[in-house]
């Protein structure tokens, strides 16, 4: 399992075969387990802390593909939020591990006709998703990790304060931990430093600003909760590949209820 890390697509999983995916979302440990189908978008940092299943499947659906679907308002800005929509192993679709493997073939051909027929596929077994599960609780961690259980409220704190200036005590202090040991915990578990983490949630919260706001891109930096602008446009760009005001000009206008 690699480090916690992020990427602007919505990523889709399917559990088919064996145990349960434990992710870390802002903070709170959810279990995917057989038969559950999860969706996210992968800008918000995201991390696979655990995993029994014996088969997964995946699909990637670009970041302009999502807003473009025309997915009602409050579904974009779930989405949006950094919180999955996660179905139940009881929910589970007999047609799903086939369809996973049609669409992983379709996305991978170079025939555009096969592409765009997995896209409306996928885009329909989103929203079905959604109907089922917008608004329902996710299934989250019991176990007893340790470390996990060290890190979680460290991540946690980061998820609601990460506008805020912050420190490594303020965040080894969630935890109750020493910042030392608080900082070998949390990369012991996420493969990545505070900083690091901290950064990208600001990253994705600019990227959600960008898109869904009008805001002058100076306000966005602040909401972000980056320090200066100068910082912000290194940290976006280095992450992005492109500039804050280039990734708004691509992006603004495809989703509903986004900014014109």
């Amino acid at each position: 399992m690699g480090a916690a890390h992020q990427h602007d697509d919505l990523e889709i999983n399917l559990v088919a075969e064996g145990g349960t995916m434990l992710y870390l979302f802002g903070g709170v440990p959810v279990e995917v387990g057989p038969g559950s189908v999860a969706a996210f978008w992968a800008a918000v940092p995201h991390q696979l802390v655990a995993n029994s299943a014996t088969r997964v499947h995946w699909v990637q659906v670009p970041f302009a593909t999502l807003l473009g679907w025309g997915l009602s308002h409050p579904l974009v800005s779930h989405l949006l939020s950094g919180t999955p929509l996660v179905s139940a192993p009881s929910a589970a679709v007999e047609t799903d591990p086939a369809n996973f493997v049609q669409w992983a073939a379709d996305l991978a051909s170079d025939q555009p006709e096969r592409h765009r027929s997995a896209m409306l596929e996928v885009e329909a077994r989103v929203r079905r998703l959604a109907l089922a599960t917008l608004g329902a609780p996710v299934r989250q961690y019991t176990g007893g990790d340790p470390a996990l259980c060290h890190v979680i409220p460290m991540v946690r704190h980061i998820a609601e304060h990460f506008r805020e200036p912050l420190t490594v005590a303020d965040i080894a202090s969630a935890a109750q931990l020493h910042p030392n040991y608080a900082m070998a915990q949390f990369r012991k578990v996420l493969r990545t430093t505070v900083g690091d983490y901290l950064t990208q949630y600001r990253i994705a919260e600019a990227r959600r600003l960008l898109v869904t706001t009008d805001q002058p891109i100076n306000d966005i930096a602040s909401a972000a909760g980056f320090s200066s602008v100068s910082r912000f446009y290194a940290a976006f760009t280095s992450a992005c590949g492109t500039p804050p005001a280039r990734f708004r000009r691509e992006h603004r206008g495809l989703g509903p209820g986004l900014a014109p």
